[in-house]
This record gives C-alpha cells, structure tokens and sequence, in this order.
C-alpha cells in the first residue's frame, strides 16, 4: 500500500469540504525509467507572488481569514434536489475554468500566468477559488509539474518543453465546491510519458464506471486494478461502506513511473517525488444515482 503523500479519504461536500481531499485516494504505480525517455532538470522552485485578491461582495468558504486546517466531518453527504443542481453549478464552471486553463499551457508559460487566469475567470463568474487560504495555501489553483506529485504551489518558473502539469481547479460556489483536474502536455513530450498521462486519464474513468447505488468503494480501486494488469502497480483500496444515491465525491488516480515515495518542500504543500520520477492525475467529482453514476465536471 502506498503511504507517502497520500491524500486524506474524505467527501467533497461536508462542512467545512476541503478542496484537497477525495472519497479515494488510489496510487498506481507504473514502472519505467522514473523520468520519460529524456533527460530532464530537477524541478526548482520559483518566486511566489503575493496572493491575489477577491472582491467582497463573493462569497467565501468558511475557512478563508484563517490558516489553520478546518476539520472534516467524517459523515457521507447525501444530496437531495437543490443541493444536486448547486452542486452541477459549481462543477460545470469548474470544468469550464479548467478547460481554459490547460490553452495555456505551452513552452515559457509561468505557473503563475496561469493562476492568474484562472483567479480572474472564477471571481469573474461570481465564485471564489477554493484553494486560495485553504490551510494558508497561498493561490487560487494548484500546479503540480513533472515529480511534483499533487499541491504544487503557482510560481515563477517557466513551463519547459517536454514537461508535463497537472491543472488542479476547485471553485465554491453558492455553497458547494466543485472540483476536477487533469494532467496537460507541455510542447513535444515524450512517448513513455504520453502514456503515462494516457493510463492515467483511462484509470479515473475505470474507476468513475464502477460507481452506482449499493456499490462497494472498494470497487473502483479493483477496477482500476484490473485496467493496470499488465503494470506493476500499488493501490489504495481501502474505503469501506458501499455508495448510495444523492452522494458526491471525487476519484483521482496518480500514476508514477517510479516511486509513491514524497518530499514535502518546506512551503508546507508541494509534494515531490523522492526519485524524480514523473507522475500524471486525473479526477472528476461524480454523483452517483440510482442506474449508475453523473459525471459533473464533464467538459461542457
């Protein structure tokens, strides 16, 4: 079982939800050279820019003004009708912001450039963005690149060619969070890490099938278990209870290409491969329904 750097399970939607935390952790691990098929720098950090403001009149999540972690209640949330349509609202402007987000993703684009764009565009539709004063996160999105394996921190650094980044958007709004990301190819990449990010994106959608009333979570963990047979792999598979109608939450695989082993930096979030080793994420929010499963931050 993976330990390092593994998020904790928690829902999406509890009071306070945390814009970090997922129903399931899973970390496949997927053997290979630990870095793609060239050679690459080690990721340095860059400048961090002070953090950007948002207007009064939007709505803030109840842990923004403090630093301290919020607690998360333990507690599964069963949505009923309003709550459903808010929570849509929310992940469809999330998926609409991350959509955006990964147009810029090119060669001497900064991290920062887009956090940026991303801030403007959700306090620009009314939401806040959760990340922002999350535990003292200081941006609006995070921007995990290369081994940083979740929680990178916007900075100055420039993409490079070659890179790859995981665009991390949560946004609240009018009440609920939504949340989605997904793992960008910066310029010519190479094969061993296009696939990379490719079994990445098909494990979140193996698991998103598993997902219905009555089902056990730990069947996503098996479903993507059966869609890395050929791999060596290490899973997270231990959520207990079985899904129902009306919940919400989030599935986010991260595949390595070497170890699940993390370094935290000492800004207190960017989680770092120990052995350099690429990873790629994926995750959507879902709802699970009586027949099956809605995907709600499906691109629009």
């Amino acid at each position: 079982m993976a330990t390092a750097a593994r998020l904790p399970a928690a829902e999406l939607n509890q009071h306070p939800p945390s814009p970090f935390t997922a129903s399931l952790c899973l970390r496949p691990e997927v053997p290979g050279s630990g870095g793609g098929g060239r050679r690459r720098e080690p990721l340095r950090r860059g400048a961090v820019s002070a953090r950007l403001p948002v207007p009064d009149h939007i709505p803030r999540p109840p842990y923004v003004g403090t630093d301290a972690m919020p607690d998360v209640c333990p507690d599964r949330q069963v949505h009923d009708g309003e709550s459903v349509m808010r929570m849509l609202d929310a992940c469809e402007l999330a998926a609409r912001v991350l959509q955006y987000a990964g147009t810029l993703v090119r060669p001497s684009v900064t991290t920062d450039e887009i956090d940026r764009a991303v801030h403007q565009m959700i306090i620009d539709a009314g939401a806040y963005p959760s990340p922002l004063g999350y535990g003292g996160f200081p941006k609006s999105v995070c921007t995990s690149v290369n081994e940083c394996t979740c929680h990178g921190i916007p900075n100055s650094r420039e993409l490079q060619d070659g890179d790859i980044i995981n665009i991390d958007v949560t946004v609240y709004l009018n009440g609920y969070h939504g949340d989605t990301s997904r793992t960008y190819l910066c310029g010519d990449v190479d094969e061993s890490t296009k696939q990379l990010v490719k079994v990445a994106e098909e494990c979140m959608m193996r698991g998103i099938s598993a997902c219905r009333h009555g089902a056990s979570f730990k069947e996503i963990g098996q479903r993507i278990r059966h869609e890395l047979n050929t791999h060596t792999f290490i899973t997270d598979d231990y959520e207990p209870g079985f899904m129902v109608a009306g919940q919400t939450f989030t599935i986010e695989p991260t595949l390595s290409m070497g170890s699940t082993q993390c370094v935290l930096w000492d800004d207190g979030w960017t989680a770092v491969a120990v052995d350099g080793s690429l990873s790629a994420q994926f995750e959507h929010t879902v709802l699970v329904t009586r027949d099956g499963v809605e995907v709600l931050t499906g691109c629009p």
